[in-house]
């Protein structure tokens, strides 16, 4: 069965090349993919350079463990550190948010994760992505979780085209 993923993706170092790489590999594993719009955002809970992130919508037949040893495989290809705080600089973050309807509770993997409903930087992408999707175990449309969340975004800036690499013309 086919279901559709969604996928948090950050970077703050060299983030608009790290960010194309991600999108890049994502299409060429998963076929066509959507993007939200890109932003820039702060560093949370470290100092640290800004972020670019976005969230992707891929279609898959894997399984949700699977696609998180894929996605592992590719952020530890472009350098990603594990030994590091949770809170610090990264080269390439990709994490499942949603995997089509399902629930889990248990690690290595929790859907939806926590941190669409805590981080502005997630949740509007994701929220202008699919306003009209509906949360597993929720109910709500993800645009009525963003209004309700009332999320600091004042630190959020989505990039113009200007500002997009124009070696890299599949993320705008």
């Amino acid at each position: 069965m086919t279901e559709t993923v969604y996928l948090g993706i950050g970077s703050n170092v060299q983030p608009e090349r790290h960010v194309g790489i991600a999108v890049e590999r994502l299409a060429a594993q998963f076929g066509t993919l959507r993007l939200s719009p890109l932003y820039w955002s702060p560093s949370v809970g470290f100092t640290g350079h800004d972020f670019i992130n976005a969230v992707a919508a891929v279609e898959t037949t894997m399984a949700p463990l699977a696609v998180r040893d894929w996605l592992r495989a590719l952020e530890d290809e472009h350098g990603r550190q594990r030994d590091v705080p949770k809170f610090s600089d990264r080269v390439l973050d990709v994490d499942i948010l949603l995997f089509g309807q399902r629930i889990r509770t248990e690690q290595p993997l929790i859907l939806p994760r926590g941190e669409v409903f805590h981080f502005a930087h997630v949740l509007r992408p994701l929220a202008e992505l699919a306003p009209e999707l509906t949360c597993p175990g929720d109910g709500r449309r993800f645009a009525q979780i963003r209004s309700d969340a009332a999320l600091d975004e004042s630190g959020l800036r989505q990039l113009t085209p200007d500002e997009i690499p124009a070696a890299q013309p599949y993320l705008i």
